[in-house]
C-alpha cells in the first residue's frame, strides 16, 4: 500500500515537466530532494517508472500505466480539496443541538428559526430535554445549559449571564403582605420545585443567608411553578430567563431585590474533540448576541443584577 501523497505529486510533476531538473525548479525544491523522492516512491512500487539517461527520461511501460492513475488520483484529491475548502467555509448542513425543556421552548426555539431564516441551507434538529445528555452519545453537536458539565470532554463558552430571583403575583402580595427580609419568608406559601415540601433558599451578600422555607406547592416542573406563582398560589425562586418578562410587564412582582441569589450562567457545551463546523459556530455566536443581552430586565427592576 502506498501512502506516498508527496512521491506521486513529484512523479506527475516530473513526467510533465520533462525532466527532474525542471520539476525541481517548477515545485521550488532541490533536485536532491526530487530525485529521492522518485526513487523512494519506485522501491515502494517494485518497479522502474522512467528510464533517465543523461539527455532525457523516459517512461517505462509500468510507468506509463502508473502515470495515467496518478493523474486521475491526484485529480480527485485536488477536487476533495476544493469541495472541502468550499465546506469550511459554508453555512450549511444540519446541526442537532439540545437544551433544557421551558427553557428551549421560550428562549432557543425562537432564536434557531430566526438563525435558520437568516442561513436557509441550514437544517436544525431541536431536542428539548431536562436530562443530562452524552453528547457523543445521542449524535449531539451543541447543548445549551446553565452551568457546565463535569465531563472533561467538553467545553464550555459563557453565552449570558444569570440569577435567579423571587417573585409572586400582585394578588398575591395584596393578600399576604410583601416581605422585606428573607426571615420572614417562613410565614408565606412557597412554591418548590421537587417531592420535598421543605427546602433551604440561600442569599449571597455580606449575610450570606440562608431561610428554611415549607412550600404550600411542590411540583416537578419548573413550568408549573411558574404558572402557579402567576396565578397568586405563591412566591416563587426563579431564573430570570423564565419570569424576567413578566416582571417587566407587571404579571409578577420581583420580590426581596436586595438580596441576591447568584445562578450559574448558560453556557454553550460542545465536545472537546470536534471540530466545530462554520454552521455550528455561527449558531453559537447568533446564540451569544441573542441571549447575551440579560440586561434589557434591568431598567424595569431597577438594577443590574449582572454586575453584581
Amino acid at each position: 500500500m502506498i501512502d506516498n501523497l508527496p512521491g506521486l505529486r513529484t512523479f506527475a510533476q516530473v513526467v510533465a515537466a520533462g525532466s527532474l531538473s525542471a520539476a525541481s525548479r517548477e515545485m521550488d525544491l532541490s533536485l536532491a530532494v526530487v530525485s529521492k523522492r522518485l526513487m523512494q516512491l519506485e522501491k515502494e512500487l517494485g518497479v522502474r517508472l522512467l528510464q533517465r539517461t543523461t539527455r532525457k527520461q523516459v517512461l517505462t511501460e509500468e510507468g506509463e500505466l502508473f502515470y495515467a492513475e496518478v493523474t486521475r488520483i491526484l485529480a480527485a484529491i485536488d477536487q476533495a480539496e476544493t469541495v472541502m475548502s468550499g465546506r469550511t467555509k459554508a453555512i450549511d448542513g444540519t446541526i442537532r443541538l439540545t437544551a433544557p425543556g421551558e427553557f428551549g421552548r421560550q428562549w432557543i426555539a425562537p432564536a434557531v428559526a430566526a438563525f435558520q431564516q437568516q442561513h436557509p441551507g441550514v437544517s436544525i434538529q431541536l431536542l428539548l430535554s431536562d436530562l443530562v445528555m452524552n453528547l457523543l452519545d445521542a449524535g449531539v453537536d451543541l447543548a445549551i445549559r446553565f452551568g457546565s458539565l463535569e465531563d472533561s470532554s467538553l467545553i464550555a463558552r459563557l453565552l449570558a449571564p444569570n440569577f435567579r430571583v423571587l417573585c409572586a403575583s400582585a394578588a398575591y402580595l395584596k393578600q399576604f403582605g410583601v416581605p422585606t427580609h428573607p426571615a420572614e419568608l417562613v410565614h408565606h406559601q412557597c412554591i418548590l420545585i421537587g417531592e420535598h415540601r421543605r427546602a433551604v433558599w440561600r442569599f449571597a451578600g455580606e449575610e450570606n443567608l440562608s431561610v428554611q422555607v415549607v412550600a404550600a406547592f411542590t411540583t416537578n416542573d419548573g413550568g408549573a411553578a411558574h404558572t402557579l406563582a402567576l396565578e397568586g398560589a405563591g412566591i416563587a425562586r426563579k431564573s430570570i430567563w423564565d419570569v424576567g418578562d413578566d416582571i417587566a410587564c407587571g404579571r409578577l412582582i420581583r420580590i426581596l431585590p436586595d438580596f441576591a441569589i447568584p445562578a450559574a450562567p448558560l453556557n454553550a457545551l460542545y465536545p472537546n474533540n470536534r471540530h466545530l463546523a462554520p454552521r455550528v459556530n455561527a449558531l453559537v455566536d447568533f446564540l451569544s448576541e441573542r441571549l447575551g443581552k440579560v440586561r434589557r430586565w434591568d431598567a424595569a427592576m431597577g438594577k443590574s443584577e449582572s454586575s453584581r
